[in-house]
């Protein structure tokens, strides 16, 4: 029987062998969204950074690539554009390769490095990434980016379906596992209703991006999977 586990806060990521598992980086608000929105509208790669200063570097190499930083829940100034889903449309990233970095999720990426594979997750792509998980027959760990360290609703309930679509299909859930799906039961059948109460969507809202929040909430509006390959994220 393969392990499904979650890590709730990438502070807890060294807790894990990480190299014995497929991760999956989960970063609802926004990171992770836009990832596989922009995936699947036709960006040629993502490359996730730690620091806007590695965007940068990438520019003086590459000027064709689009930079995005977000530092929280704001743009960088000078930047392209930042973490919004709004921003990785077809008419801006069909063809690109851009070069991002946010406050959470490519951290909690950085931190999953040594996985046997990283993949991105997000509702947009909920059911393709179960299906592919269900096919793998390996130890997954779903690792919830937060909000700088510390736990956060939104991540969690993504792990908690992600457990859902799962756990009848030979995985042994951790204690996080059992957690998360049961906070996903209780939230499930009104998801934005629930996760107005989260800080990280007050956050949001204090910058005026409500319709990001219900934009991240859409399930299923995509069938792409990202996947890291090197430095890169591309479409699996």
């Amino acid at each position: 029987m393969t392990e499904l586990q979650v890590c709730l806060t990438p502070a807890l990521i060294p807790l894990f062998k990480v190299e014995d598992y497929i991760v999956v980086v989960i970063d609802i608000f926004r990171a992770t969204t836009s990832i596989c929105y922009g995936i699947d509208n036709g960006a040629e790669a993502i490359i996730p950074v730690s620091q806007v200063e590695e965007c940068v570097a990438y520019q003086e190499i590459h000027p064709e690539y689009l930079l995005a930083a977000e530092r929280n829940g704001e743009v960088v100034s000078g930047f392209d554009f930042g973490n919004s889903p709004f921003s990785y449309t077809k008419e801006k990233v069909n063809g690109k390769t851009v070069v991002l970095t946010t406050t959470n999720g490519t951290h909690a990426l950085h931190l999953s490095r040594s996985a046997k594979k990283i993949i991105i997750g997000s509702f947009l792509n909920l059911t393709a990434v179960c299906d592919w998980l269900k096919d793998q027959h390996e130890n997954v760990l779903l690792v919830c980016a937060g909000w700088k360290n510390n736990f956060n609703l939104e991540d969690t309930l993504f792990a908690g379906a992600v457990t859902e679509h799962l756990k009848h299909s030979n995985f042994r859930l951790d204690d996080a596992a059992i957690a998360a799906n049961d906070l996903y039961l209780l939230a499930k059948d009104n998801l934005d209703g629930y996760l107005k109460k989260t800080s990280h969507s007050e956050r949001l809202k204090q910058l005026g991006i409500e319709k990001d929040i219900a934009f991240c909430l859409n399930v299923d509006l995509t069938t792409a999977i990202p996947v890291l390959d090197g430095e890169r994220l591309v479409r699996l």
